[in-house]
């Protein structure tokens, strides 16, 4: 059994008919829809990934050689960094990584209470925000594994000789 569409289709084209001259083949498809809005929505997702072992040894030879005695404190910061300013992570004790900066500045972010760093061990990804900022308070890293945990709290850490 055949089944006639509902539309009105002229086998020999649009032409043939008076009425039809300003009616396109998808006219037959779309019938009376008016479509006047199109919208495109894009999402970027960044990965962070830890740094890796040859680059770090190599970064480490160039410093100059200091004493053990270096130590490093945290110090209060701005509550975003660019995320085109981060080149690599690594974790730390309990919910704490290691941001390592572009510009050679070390930042340690904190986050929720329920994470663990070690989580996030191969990287995070992020999604980039309109600003290109990864923010306190408002961003959620995701770790390769699938935890999605917020930043609590962003602090530098500036080297400081005992």
């Amino acid at each position: 059994m055949s089944v006639a569409p509902d539309y009105d289709v002229d086998p020999d084209g649009p032409q043939s008919r008076a009425d039809s001259s300003d009616r396109t083949p998808l006219d037959a498809f779309y019938g009376d829809q008016n479509v006047q809005q199109v919208r495109i929505e894009q999402r970027v997702t960044i990965r962070i990934s830890p740094q890796r072992q040859s680059n770090r040894n190599s970064l480490l030879a160039q410093l100059p050689q200091r004493g053990l005695r270096t130590t490093f404190e945290e110090r209060e910061m701005e509550r975003c960094v660019p995320m085109s300013g981060i080149s690599g992570v690594q974790t730390g004790t309990g919910n704490r990584l290691l941001l390592f900066l572009r510009d050679d500045r070390i930042v340690s972010i904190n986050l929720e209470r329920a994470c663990r760093a070690r989580d996030f061990y191969s990287g995070f990804y992020i999604e980039r925000s309109e600003d290109g900022q990864l923010c306190v308070g408002r961003d959620e890293l995701q770790s390769r594994s699938g935890a999605k945990c917020e930043v609590e709290r962003m602090r530098q850490l500036v080297a400081v000789e005992n």
